[in-house]
């Protein structure tokens, strides 16, 4: 019997041809296919949360701060999708690293910390000081945030894992 991550990345080598192999290595494929895949599964779990948990239009009070509906959403999501994005990349696209899972999880968390904040940075510079659209300079930093996030998880978070 296979394990859910052999069938993921079965899955996931199936949209893999091999004219890609050239340009793409399978193991970035691999990761921008996952990233996709949780992407989407963001996308699902925030509309769910958002539309029928939480309720549109709603405040939340914690006790110390109050929240709109869609940024409260936009909590209760993140932890799920963190915990996703992990898993697909260390079962999936980064398959064998050599470190531990606790170490694995710890540097993944501040590769995804450092990713929101070079988010906030780039779009504070490409809209505010340099004068780009906000759609554009979302644009260019979604590009140079998915490059950080992929050489942070091939040389940091899953450093030394082999690619098949």
């Amino acid at each position: 019997m296979s394990s859910p991550a052999s069938l993921v990345t079965r899955a996931v080598d199936a949209f893999y041809w091999r004219r890609l192999e050239g340009v793409v290595s399978r193991q970035l494929f691999r990761y921008a296919f996952c990233g996709g895949m949780n992407l989407a599964l963001d996308a699902v779990w925030y509309f769910v949360i958002y539309h029928f948990l939480i309720g549109e239009g709603r405040m939340i009070d914690l006790g110390f701060v109050y929240m709109s509906a869609p940024i409260a959403s936009l909590f209760l999501v993140f932890p799920i999708t963190f915990f996703t994005g992990f898993w697909l990349n260390r079962n999936v696209a980064f398959r064998a690293s050599p470190l531990g899972t606790r170490t694995q999880l710890l540097r993944y968390a501040l590769s995804v910390a450092g990713a929101i904040l070079l988010n906030y940075l780039c779009m504070k510079l490409f809209v505010e000081v340099v004068g780009i659209w906000p759609t554009p300079a979302k644009l260019a930093t979604s590009l140079l945030s998915a490059a950080y996030s992929f050489l942070a998880a091939r040389y940091f978070s899953f450093r030394g894992a082999i690619e098949d």
